[in-house]
Formats: C-alpha cells, structure tokens, sequence
C-alpha cells in the first residue's frame, strides 16, 4: 500500500487566494450578512429587500477582502494594525539644558576593580 503525503502541512491556510486572516475575516462577514438576513426577515422586512441588501452586503465583503488580501498579503493587516500602536513622536518635557548635565552618580558607574 503507498500513502499520499500531506504537503500543506506548516503552510497557511489558503482558499481561493484568500490566506490567513482574510479567510477568516471573509467567512465572519458573510456569516455576519446572513445572520442580518435571517433577522431582518423574521421582522418581516420585505423579502425582497432583504435579499438585494444581503447580496449588496456579500458583494461588498467579497471585494474589500480580495483587496485587502492582494493590498496587504498575508502578514501585512497584522503589521497596519500593529503600526497604530506606535508612536509618532516621542515627548520630553524636561528642560533642554537639563539633558545635557552630568548626573551625580555617573562617577560611581565606573567599577573599582577593573577586569572583574
């Protein structure tokens, strides 16, 4: 008997293109519209208007995550998202002169023993 191999294994998840989070960013949206269309036709909404709401709504899903997917890859989201924690600039709000003096303690940084 000869057994295939499994060589996906330690790769990212991909379907259709999509890779990594966008897969999952994908399968949450549409499942977020039909939750939408069950809720808005168990109201009693239109069914009509349900359904052109709900394809609007995948359609619009479908493309912004395609576009994300080929704008980003697959680490890229992860990286934008991470650049917002980052700060633009740093604040020093003390003296400029200040900076610039010898602390008290910088003659005890150096030791007593050299070599050791």
């Amino acid at each position: 008997m000869e057994y295939k191999l499994n060589k996906g294994v330690g790769q990212d998840v991909e379907f259709c293109g999509l890779k990594a989070q966008y897969l999952y960013l994908f399968a949450g949206g549409l499942l977020a519209v039909f939750l939408v269309f069950v809720i808005l036709y168990m109201a009693g909404v239109n069914r009509w208007f349900c359904i052109a709401l709900c394809v609007a709504s995948a359609t619009g899903i479908t493309l912004g995550v395609f576009r994300l997917n080929r704008k980003y890859g697959p680490y890229g989201l992860m990286k934008l998202a991470a650049a917002g924690y980052r700060p633009y600039y740093i604040i020093n709000r003390k003296r400029i002169t200040s900076l610039f003096k010898r602390r008290k303690y910088a003659k005890h940084t150096q030791s007593v023993h050299p070599g050791k």
